[in-house]
């Protein structure tokens, strides 16, 4: 069933939504707790505010501010963007770039897909070379070692195309290397990569030790019959994850999902997170609000934050 704004704002007393959630000292935490900025507000200013005074975080992840994609800020607006970080105190976690989010040229669209023009899948295809480029310009400007990247939009069958698009990814992630800098690969439902399962067989083909999985349990959730923890988990090499995006599901009884804050849904926060903390993951959990249930992304993020670290407290990594 849908999740309802009343539910969960019941179920913490309104105590989020009114802006009164609680600081955990997150000094001891194992993990690099973080949250995508523009989940809370595109004024990039007051998204660091939140994240910093209201959360108690020291990391940040960059994905668009002043309703624009990171990726399309000018030199004023970067530089802009670096003073304000700096008067937070907040370090970048990754920069959470589109590359490689565009259609695989030649290949037919999958008939689960929006509708998309294809006239220019080509040109955006090869534009993505300079994109990835400008990504490690960023990276270089936000002080940080990784990018996410994606595999191209879902097709209802890739293995005609496979072998190339890893190609794609391997060659990305060794240009990545000569920078120092790491490639985050994201399994996300409308790409070709999206379950525990698909990911671990694109990181058996794509070796590079730069080449790293952005588990996200909930993008992979979305699938029908997948139960991203433990079994998902599970296949996966602990030791090529490298980013983790937290956020939730619920499953309808016809098959549909929707977003859900993290504690609530298919996802088990708790347990996912002790099992990273045994497996010796040290780098970001990275709250991705999505669910939107609050009224606005401000106020649903707060209670998604709030179900974070009750799952952080929970899981007993010392958060």
């Amino acid at each position: 069933m849908m999740v309802s704004r009343r539910g969960f704002l019941a179920g913490i007393g309104g105590v989020a939504a009114a802006g009164l959630l609680p600081v955990r000292a997150l000094a001891s935490c194992p993990f690099r707790v973080a949250v995508i900025n523009d989940e809370i507000s595109q004024d990039f200013d007051h998204a660091c505010y939140v994240a910093a005074h209201d959360f108690g975080l020291q990391w940040i992840e960059l994905r668009g501010m002043w309703k624009k994609n990171l990726t399309n800020l000018d030199a004023n607006e970067l530089s802009e963007a670096r003073a304000i970080l700096a008067k937070y105190r907040l370090r970048v976690t990754d920069i959470a770039s589109p590359l490689y989010k565009v259609d695989w040229p030649g290949a037919p669209i999958s008939k689960q897909s929006e509708r998309r023009d294809q006239f220019h899948a080509a040109d955006e295809f090869n534009e993505q070379n300079a994109l990835l480029e400008h990504c490690i310009d960023l990276a270089k400007t936000f002080a940080t070692d990784r990018i996410r990247c994606f595999d191209f939009w879902r097709l209802d069958d890739a293995r005609p195309y496979r072998a190339a698009m890893n190609e794609v990814l391997r060659k990305a992630a060794k240009r990545c290397a000569k920078s120092k800098l790491i490639l985050l690969l994201e399994n996300e439902m409308s790409c070709n990569t999206a379950t525990g399962a698909e990911a671990a067989a694109t990181l058996a083909a794509v070796t590079e030790h730069n080449f790293m999985l952005n588990w996200d349990p909930g993008n992979a959730a979305t699938f029908p019959g997948s139960d991203p923890y433990p079994n998902g988990y599970d296949l996966l090499p602990k030791h090529r994850i490298g980013h983790c995006h937290a956020k939730s599901v619920v499953r309808e009884p016809d098959g549909k999902w929707q977003w859900a804050p993290v504690g609530q849904g298919v996802v088990d926060w708790a347990g996912q997170l002790r099992a990273l903390d045994r497996d010796g993951y040290r780098y970001a959990v990275s709250l991705e609000t999505h669910w939107h249930g609050a009224g606005t992304p401000e106020a649903s993020t707060r209670v998604c934050m709030q179900g974070l670290k009750e799952a952080l407290a929970k899981s007993g990594s010392g958060c």
